[in-house]
């Protein structure tokens, strides 16, 4: 893989949600995806879906799902995407949750996942590196992890985990399914205060 970009929307490039109207949400994810190099017509969305009790449902996409929920419908419901194919842009649209980047530069591989209070609480950070293990032969030592901003701890304790914040639990799971510290990047930025963001 020859290049990876990635870049995490602020406010100043309008809202890509459910807020706005289907034409305005377009044309702010267009404008965004050409700032990183690539197009509506290249882009999966991650299309999530709360009313499941799985969170954890992971899949691998290629070109030939190009445009899906975007310019087309979406074919499938995930909490994380997965390529080794280059030209293609994975789209997730978040608020409070994190994002996160997931790169194997060995097997050529990138992913993007939702990590949320609903993922963590069933292991997600740990399942989506076992995914790659099993999928792509990735060894969790070669993986490299970029979070976005997200619910800081003050506005957004998780309860489940001793009112730890997503970054902290997001953290401990990655690390405990073999991700070297080292290779996991934070955006500490708190989305409930940082006037950057929605």
């Amino acid at each position: 893989m020859s290049r990876l970009s990635y870049g995490i929307s602020s406010a100043n490039d309008g809202s890509m949600s459910k807020a706005v109207d289907d034409e305005q949400r377009r044309a702010n994810q267009e404008l965004f995806l050409q700032s990183l190099g690539s197009s509506l017509e290249q882009a999966i969305l991650v299309k999530l879906d709360y009313q499941s009790d799985d969170f954890c449902r992971y899949y691998t996409v290629d070109s030939s799902m190009a445009g899906s929920g975007i310019t087309r419908p979406s074919s499938l419901t995930a909490d994380a995407l997965f390529t080794t194919e280059q030209d293609i842009a994975l789209l997730l649209p978040v608020a409070d949750c994190i994002a996160a980047l997931l790169y194997d530069s060995s097997k050529g591989v990138i992913g993007l996942a939702h990590l949320g209070r609903h993922n963590l609480e069933q292991q997600g950070g740990k399942y989506v590196i076992e995914y790659m293990a099993k999928q792509f032969h990735s060894t969790p030592n070669d993986v490299c992890v970029w979070l976005s901003p997200a619910a800081g701890r003050l506005n957004y304790p998780l309860y489940t985990f001793d009112n730890r914040s997503l970054h902290d639990v997001a953290l401990e799971q990655l690390q405990s399914a073999g991700v070297k510290r080292a290779n996991i990047q934070v955006d500490s930025r708190d989305t409930t205060t940082d006037e950057s963001f929605f």
